[in-house]
């Protein structure tokens, strides 16, 4: 209904429920926002606030092969949060394609998230978003993404826009400026700042593990480790560099990409890449933004972890169970303690039932 009543685009919406858009038309469902050309004054962006309340969107199917910008929210300026997509199916044959957005404009994505995506198109293709000149951060993408040019694993191009803290698993394919996480960086404005992309990319040119083609901006404190396949200018964390692109303190998995070179970036083996060294050369944050088990995986962004990894951070399995059995019937739990080592979940002051219970609901939630 929020896509058919424009007068509501600059409204405030939360979400209380999960949704299943499964039996809608996919040819008929009304996107949120409308984008008709450049400049034209028919152009109606969603303006407002839509909060995800953490649920979920599950089954969005949309086919429109002719309009530019498509996706559940064709334009954006203002800011959605904290929504999830599962399992969208979007087509496309125009530019600007993402499962959730099409273009966001001036406007924000922050703890949004599109998985067992599948999504595909021409030009500015990505998982998520199709589009970037806003604000993203703290999103994810997994599932597949095929176009002809800038098509990423989350965002299909960045133009002056910022993408911080994010990362994709989603495999990409695509012919000109494909990449793991974004198809391209194409403004000085542009930023992709500690983020990673571990799907596989496969591409005719311009091909990269994490950017396909880095026009202008910057990449910052980021990696990539998937394999990376095509015919001309490749490389384990960007595929082509111009004048005005910059890499700084990123890297690539030389040995999982099958690639030796790239246009920025420095290479490491599978074994130095899960170790902190070559990170920590670089003053990458194992404070606030970083968090790794040593020798064992690849780093993640600490606010990934779900209640109940409460050691290494690779998802909550019989490993956390035993540490939570070692707690159980702790009392005085407190900030002394670090409330009982991590298991007294809801900080009640006892490792007790509703603990147990909020340790089961995230059973196995980080395992890949």
């Amino acid at each position: 209904e929020i896509g058919r009543t424009p007068a509501d685009w600059g409204s405030s919406f939360r979400l209380v429920s999960d949704i299943d858009l499964s039996d809608y038309d996919q040819t008929t469902l009304q996107p949120i926002g409308r984008w008709v050309s450049q400049g034209n004054n028919a152009n109606q962006p969603f303006r407002g606030s839509f909060d995800g309340g953490g649920k979920t969107i599950r089954g969005f199917r949309y086919k429109d092969m002719k309009a530019q910008y498509v996706g559940l929210f064709c334009y954006v300026t203002g800011d959605i949060t904290d929504l999830h997509l599962v399992r969208p199916n979007v087509v496309a044959d125009n530019m600007g394609v993402g499962a959730l957005v099409g273009y966001l404009g001036s406007g924000g994505l922050s703890g949004c998230s599109v998985t067992g995506a599948s999504v595909s198109g021409n030009e500015e293709v990505g998982a998520l978003v199709g589009l970037v000149d806003g604000r993203l951060y703290a999103c994810w993408s997994t599932g597949s993404v095929t176009g002809a040019r800038y098509v990423g694993g989350l965002v299909g191009r960045i133009g002056s826009g910022t993408v911080v803290g994010s990362y994709s698993k989603a495999a990409v394919a695509g012919n000109d400026s494909v990449g793991g996480f974004v198809g391209g960086v194409s403004k000085e404005l542009g930023l992709v700042d500690c983020c990673y992309a571990k799907g596989r990319v496969q591409g005719g040119i311009y091909v990269g593990g994490l950017v396909g083609q880095l026009v202008a901006g910057q990449v910052f404190r980021c990696y990539s480790v998937g394999r990376v396949t095509g015919s001309q200018a490749l490389g384990g964390l960007v595929g082509y560099k111009r004048a005005q692109g910059q890499t700084l303190g990123s890297l690539w998995d030389t040995e999982a990409s099958g690639q030796a070179t790239s246009a920025g970036g420095t290479g490491k083996t599978t074994a130095e890449m899960k170790m902190g060294t070559p990170y920590l050369d670089m003053n990458w944050d194992f404070g606030s933004t970083w968090i790794m088990c040593e020798g064992l995986s690849y780093p993640i962004l600490q606010w990934q972890i779900p209640a109940g990894d409460f050691t290494c951070p690779d998802g909550v399995n019989f490993t956390d169970f035993a540490w939570f059995a070692a707690q159980w019937r702790s009392r005085a739990c407190g900030q002394a303690n670090g409330h009982c080592s991590g298991v007294d979940l809801d900080q009640s002051g006892e490792v007790d039932w509703p603990d147990l219970a909020l340790f089961s609901a995230n059973w196995l939630a980080g395992v890949e």
